[in-house]
């Protein structure tokens, strides 16, 4: 599966900070799957950015028109 395949796979994500002063992410999936994902600060701002980069490049591409279909 690629990042830019669809899934029909609900799951649930919780990210906070730790008592080990740690940033998680907590993902829970259908069938019982739990997966705690920790990361020291500097990695979680990091990964803030991406997804800030991310969310801008979506957004440049939700502007575009649909391309014209070939015949």
């Amino acid at each position: 599966m690629g990042i830019n395949n669809s899934s029909e796979v609900a799951a649930n994500l919780q990210i906070g900070p730790t008592d080990a002063g740690m940033v998680r992410i907590y993902v829970e999936a259908e069938g019982g799957i739990e997966l705690p994902l920790d990361f020291d600060p500097e990695e979680a701002e990091e990964i803030a950015e991406e997804l800030r980069a991310a969310a801008e490049a979506a957004r440049v591409i939700g502007q575009k028109p649909a391309p014209k279909p070939k015949r």
